[in-house]
């Protein structure tokens, strides 16, 4: 498996992290019968589940501009050592944005937050030249 590949499995690992801790934040806060509901009316949540549900929202917001990338480079056969460090640096920025939303870290979350994207960038850049 190529290391854009590797990276890719590894998001979407981080993903499934994330939906989990935060679903667990939710059923401590709010309770497993109102988890289980359409949640039409919810109690106030905690800050950290609050900030891991925006986590997750904007995890699912940026990952397929990532996936996108990768398909990019896998299918126009760029794949080079740039594409590769640029896609695990991604995977490392993600794995480390999660707990930096958790627990506040600022202004170090958007510093991450940006370096994932600026690699992901690269990704295709690097497919056009």
């Amino acid at each position: 498996m190529t290391p854009e590949l590797i990276a890719l499995t590894l998001v979407a690992l981080e993903h499934v992290v994330l939906v989990m801790w935060s679903q667990a934040l939710l059923n401590r806060d709010v309770g497993a019968d109102v988890n289980a509901s359409p949640r039409d009316e919810m109690p106030p949540l905690s800050t950290r589940c609050n900030r891991l549900r925006r986590a997750l929202a904007n995890h699912t917001e940026n990952f397929p501009f990532f996936i996108g990338a990768v398909v990019l480079v896998m299918l126009s056969d760029s794949a080079s050592t740039t594409t590769a460090v640029a896609a695990l640096t991604y995977a490392a920025a993600r794995a480390l944005y999660i707990p930096a939303y958790a627990y506040g870290w600022a202004p170090w979350r958007s510093v991450i937050y940006m370096v994932g994207l600026i690699a992901t960038i690269i990704m295709y850049a690097a497919a056009f030249f």
